[in-house]
């Protein structure tokens, strides 16, 4: 499929992932139409052009006008989070996903990517493991409704009528992450962020153009019924990481603890933020997400879509930095 002139919807514009895609797609010669759930966001998005469609990915209705005149879908939309009730997570990333999926197919949309996370392969799982293997809840709300969507959209996908690709991103970073960047330097900041010293773990970032790239491929390329890992194809420790990511925001270095040091720490934190009724702003559950143990294949994208991602770690920390120098990330933390 030729880019050029066509028409994407794109779900969850006003986040992180969505409005960059919406950056890149215009800077593509394509035509953009955002969907975001809420009134409050800022301008970001019509500022670029965009028609901005306000509403949520499990309203039918909504969703039939956003399709309307579409040729290509691309679903950010998603609750991510570390835990929280299940209820919660199905009703958007799952039956939100299926809804919008539904409505682009009445509305005639050819194609249908959808983001899904690495993170549906749990926290325990095989080096370099590939699309084809065994997935795993984990007992996690956010790992389980990946998979579930995953399978319900895969059902779906009848091409010509409508083509499902789906995309398991790594962790995705750069300008504006809030997991990534926004969150890890917050509490750098207040000397609150550590690393486990008994569980490094392996961030398999992407940055966040690398993996519109390769979204852009899967729609030029038309692999219908596919699924892929896009990460930077790098094998980076978490420590490493993160205190690269400290000196870069001049932030003091990580401390080093014991995994389940951190956890117990974190489940304290909570329980008082709880007494004096403040929203937890950091979970236990994030230790896992942050101490896994191997790096994801993405031989296949590389195959099939001819992906070779174009920034590394360093000048996507460079562009990072750029970022932080201009930005109060005490605001994107409310």
């Amino acid at each position: 499929m030729n880019l050029q002139n066509k028409t994407i919807l794109i779900t969850g514009i006003d986040e992180f992932i969505g409005l960059r895609a919406a950056e890149l797609a215009i800077a593509q010669g394509m035509k953009v139409r955002g969907l975001q759930s809420s009134v409050d966001q800022d301008k970001k998005a019509q500022n670029l052009g965009v028609e901005v469609i306000v509403g949520s990915i499990t309203d039918f209705a909504v969703a039939q006008k956003a399709c309307e005149g579409i040729d290509i879908v691309l679903n950010t939309a998603q609750l991510a989070q570390e835990a929280g009730e299940i209820k919660d997570f199905r009703q958007i990333n799952v039956d939100g996903a299926v809804n919008i999926a539904k409505a682009a197919k009445m509305a005639g949309v050819k194609t249908f990517v959808h983001l899904s996370s690495v993170l549906v392969y749990g926290f325990d799982y095989p080096a370099n493991v590939t699309e084809s293997e065994a997935l795993s809840t984990q007992n996690n709300p956010y790992c389980q409704t990946k998979i579930e969507a995953e399978t319900a959209l895969l059902q779906l996908n009848h091409p010509p009528d409508l083509g499902v690709v789906i995309i398991r991103a790594g962790d995705v970073y750069g300008p504006g992450s809030i997991p990534w960047i926004v969150r890890p330097v917050h509490f750098m900041r207040q000397k609150l962020f550590a690393c486990a010293n008994d569980s490094p773990g392996i961030i398999n970032h992407v940055y966040v153009d690398n993996l519109i790239d390769a979204i852009f491929l899967a729609i030029q390329k038309e692999p219908y019924g596919e699924i892929f890992n896009i990460t930077d194809g790098q094998k980076t420790f978490g420590k490493d990481y993160f205190t690269r990511l400290a000196e870069i925001s001049g932030s003091p270095a990580p401390l080093s603890l014991g995994k389940d040091e951190i956890k117990l720490f974190l489940k304290l934190r909570v329980q008082g933020q709880k007494l004096f009724r403040k929203k937890a702003d950091i979970l236990p559950e994030s230790v896992d997400f942050m101490t896994r143990p191997h790096a994801y294949s993405i031989a296949k994208a590389q195959s099939l879509l001819n992906y070779a991602p174009k920034i590394d770690l360093e000048e996507g920390l460079r562009l990072t930095q750029e970022w932080l120098e201009k930005t109060d990330i005490q605001k994107l933390m409310k």
